[in-house]
């Protein structure tokens, strides 16, 4: 029997590497260096971030092609043409006329609402209160039915797993080249794990998880545990829980 926290831990220091970079939707906003570029192809990439890990990184390459390589530049100023040329995207039931109502949301909220950072820092660590915020306003304008599918809505009870990883990679720190921490008014210990099939059933494995619904509640559950292990940065786990789960390691007893 070994030591849950030094179990993790140990899985926490293999993963949490550049090498993690190579394969997973992050790996988009790691082509820029400036804020908000980084920021928004970041947003971009964790809305697609469904499907083989493989297909989300060629359609995140894509994205920046479309866009010229310069999302931020292409938001602000992209015209009726430019976004017409976004009609061929395609990642799964995620389509182009799906990236051309996000590119003007997300214009919408640079030139009106002072940028993602102001947007997601205004409730300071209250995460909830700003989850159900930026839902409202990401769908501000009219969008299709299919559209708002690819925000989840943590007021209808939704693990919210997309938006919570962008929160990890905006406000982790970068200290060990795979988060960002570009965003400064946000406690990492304020984060929330971003639940997914995998990370759940390594959650559930290792006893940090009984609820058997992959929903809100389950992920208050779960990070509310890993708080106990680690206060001031709980989703660092993630790297832990999400690769060991990808990969099939075998969990051990722990205690």
């Amino acid at each position: 029997m070994v030591d849950l926290k030094d179990y993790l831990d140990n899985l926490v220091a293999t993963y949490e590497n550049p090498d993690f970079i190579e394969e997973d939707p992050i790996n988009f906003p790691h082509r820029y260096s400036i804020k908000e570029d980084i920021e928004i192809s970041g947003f971009l990439s964790s809305i697609i971030a469904w499907g083989k890990r493989t297909m989300i990184v060629k359609n995140t390459h894509r994205m920046a092609e479309l866009m010229g390589d310069a999302p931020f530049d292409f938001i602000m100023s992209s015209s009726p043409k430019d976004l017409d040329t976004l009609s061929c995207f395609v990642h799964r039931t995620f389509n182009g006329e799906d990236f051309k109502y996000f590119v003007l949301s997300l214009r919408n909220i640079y030139q009106n609402y002072g940028g993602l950072q102001y947007v997601f820092e205004r409730n300071g660590n209250d995460l909830k209160e700003t989850l159900s915020q930026f839902y409202k306003l990401i769908f501000e304008a009219k969008a299709l039915p299919r559209t708002l599918r690819h925000i989840s809505s943590i007021d209808k009870g939704s693990a919210c797993k997309r938006l919570n990883m962008y929160l990890r990679w905006m406000v982790r720190p970068s200290t060990k080249g795979v988060d960002f921490g570009i965003w400064n008014g946000i406690a990492a210990s304020s984060l929330w794990l971003p639940l997914d099939v995998h990370s759940a059933n390594t959650s559930r494995s290792l006893g940090l998880l009984k609820r058997a619904q992959n929903d809100w509640k389950a992920v208050e559950e779960v990070t509310l545990r890993l708080r106990e292990l680690c206060p001031d940065d709980p989703i660092k786990y993630d790297f832990a829980l999400f690769s060991a789960g990808i990969e099939g390691a075998e969990i051990p007893d722990v205690r």
